[in-house]
């Protein structure tokens, strides 16, 4: 029998433990299964230096979980060696919706049990952190930046304050080198990734293919504030990469470079920077999947 490892958040609440406790019955049908809460990175690479030969790690949680599983097993040089699983338990599940699992998570859990492993694409950045759903710098990752002070006060409503108070800021002045071209300019956004969806279902890389050895890349040339307003509109519609002022394409790697910006990386927000870069392994990353 296979042996597997599952892997949930110890700040889980009660009725996360009880859809927790239902999928991990799921899962043991057909494997042995062990499961670790995890407080932090530590506390991750220490449950899966306990457990060096296993077959499977689930990332029992959202888009955030998965992308600690997988920084992890890539931090230990265990990828792509060992396969990842995912049971979505978070609040967007972005990543979840690309792979199309079921939204209920005991029913994924079903689905992982009988499901099939496959090699799809890995991105990695300049400082070895791992993209596994998208990252991008501009009016995005600015925007959960001035709203991390206010959250406590106003939860989710802080990040659409966030977000237009950056319709009215200065876009930054970068060239953005993708594979062989460089494009230069005043951009809102650049995005990079594997998946299609950002906070909770926005397509912000619509046409996103997880197998076929490329990332999918956004530059945003929205300098003025009623192109920013347009490009939100587009964005909420998915019809971003139709617009003038978008160049929407496919590469191996990205490269930022200019005025400082901060990036989001799969939900985590990093400091400013004047350089970002990118690159994608082809089959860098096993999952366990659907069949």
């Amino acid at each position: 029998m296979d042996s597997w490892l599952a892997v949930s958040n110890a700040d889980a609440g009660t009725s996360d433990e009880t859809v927790i406790a239902e999928a991990l019955g799921a899962l043991r049908r057909v494997a042995h299964v062990d499961h670790v809460a995890t407080e932090d990175p530590d506390d991750l690479g220490r449950a899966l230096a306990r457990h060096p030969d296993v077959d499977l790690v689930i990332a029992m949680g959202g888009d955030g979980s998965l992308h600690a599983v997988v920084q992890a097993l890539h931090d230990a040089g265990r990828l792509p060696d060992t396969a990842v699983g995912l049971v979505p338990l978070g609040t967007g599940n972005d990543f979840a919706r690309t792979l199309e699992l079921a939204e209920d998570p005991v029913d994924a859990a079903r689905q992982l049990a009988v499901g099939t492993e496959r090699a799809i694409d890995l991105i990695v950045d300049d400082h070895g952190i791992v993209v596994v759903n998208a990252a991008h710098v501009g009016i995005g990752a600015e925007a959960a930046a001035r709203a991390e002070p206010v959250k406590w006060a106003f939860g989710p409503l802080a990040y659409v304050l966030g977000a237009v108070s950056t319709l009215f800021s200065r876009s930054a002045d970068v060239h953005v080198t993708i594979d062989d071209a460089t494009l230069s300019g005043r951009v809102a956004q650049v995005a990079v990734g594997n998946g299609r969806f950002v906070g909770g279902g926005g397509e912000l890389l619509p046409h996103a293919v997880i197998d076929d050895g490329l990332m999918d890349v956004a530059v945003a040339f929205a300098a003025r504030v009623h192109q920013r307003v347009l490009y939100a509109l587009h964005l909420r519609r998915g019809t971003h990469p139709e617009a003038k002022f978008v160049h929407y394409t496919r590469a191996t790697s990205v490269r930022v470079v200019g005025d400082a910006v901060r990036c989001t990386t799969d939900g985590e927000l990093t400091e400013l920077r004047t350089e970002h870069a990118w690159k994608v392994t082809a089959g860098g990353l096993r999952m366990r999947l659907p069949r």
